[in-house]
């Protein structure tokens, strides 16, 4: 190929070049969408941790749903009330003011109180055992102890006891949802934190039949309830549910109820807080051991 063919092909291919950028020029124009700048803006303000618990597809996702869908600003469990109130001065929008909640784990049914029905030698996760005949617990209610709750949660705020029930570490609980979404039993809640009072228990059958699965299951006896002065308890299909609206922390309920299913966490938060006590908690590098 001689030089002027050489030189033909180059500026062929160059005027080709050419028209095609022109093209994609003008259809850059023509098809640009405006990104509204607050979305980038409200996206900065989360805390960009991408857990999911707002129910969006990661931080951004969120950020633009609050600007093209409206929706909540206080959607941010790990950002707080701190980035709510920053969202909602973007939006121009007034926000009322919400409590922090952290996880609450309602079952008790460890290996020596809640029976197994068969042994299960499947993949170690949750998900994976409830598609077993249901799982291998007696309670069809309980926790199946394969920590697939510990796996899932970003922020090292669960952990799997001795006892093979999830322990909570309120401190590093950031309300996501992701351990309530993921457990198949639905043993686990987001409570306010200011409430010290819960029902460690899910099981709806009678009384005489949570007895034979599990030894400190919710018999519906209702003596919480008749002991409530403040109409915050309640028998409800065979279970207590407590009316955190109405409760008061008093913990009559707690020392009435003759399964020891309902807990008063303020002893166990006070310890934390005492370092001479803290030893006597239970420690993740103990449970690993």
């Amino acid at each position: 190929m001689d030089t002027l063919a050489i030189v033909a092909t180059v500026f062929g291919l160059g005027i080709l070049g050419l028209i095609f950028g022109i093209i994609l020029a003008i259809a850059a124009q023509k098809f640009h969408v405006e990104v509204d700048p607050r979305i980038e803006k409200i996206a900065s303000m989360l805390a960009g941790a991408n857990c999911g618990g707002c129910g969006y597809p990661g931080c951004s996702g969120y950020a633009a749903a609050i600007v093209l869908q409206g929706a909540s600003p206080d959607k941010c469990g790990p950002g707080g009330q701190e980035a709510a109130r920053k969202i909602a001065t973007v939006m121009g929008q007034s926000l009322q003011e919400t409590e922090r909640r952290v996880a609450v784990v309602a079952c008790r049914g460890t290996p020596a109180v809640a029976l197994d029905r068969f042994t299960y030698a499947g993949i170690s996760d949750c998900r994976a055992a409830v598609l077993v005949q249901e799982g291998q617990k007696a309670c069809a209610y309980g926790c199946l102890g394969f920590g697939t709750c510990e796996r899932v949660c970003p922020f090292a705020a669960i952990f799997m006891g001795a006892d093979y029930l999830p322990v909570i570490v309120e401190e590093n609980c950031m309300a996501c949802g992701k351990c309530v979404e993921t457990c198949p039993r639905g043993i686990i809640r987001l409570a306010p934190y200011s409430k010290h009072v819960h029902i460690l228990c899910k099981n709806t059958e009678k009384g005489a039949a949570t007895k034979k699965v599990c030894s400190v299951g919710c018999i519906a006896c209702k003596k919480c309830e008749k002991v409530c002065k403040f109409d915050a308890i309640k028998v409800e299909n065979n279970l207590a549910v407590i009316d955190y609206s109405k409760c008061t922390n008093c913990g009559k309920c707690v020392t009435e109820c003759p399964q020891n299913v309902i807990i008063n966490l303020r002893k166990f938060r006070k310890a934390k807080e005492k370092p001479e006590l803290e030893k006597a908690l239970p420690q993740k590098e103990e449970v690993a051991a």
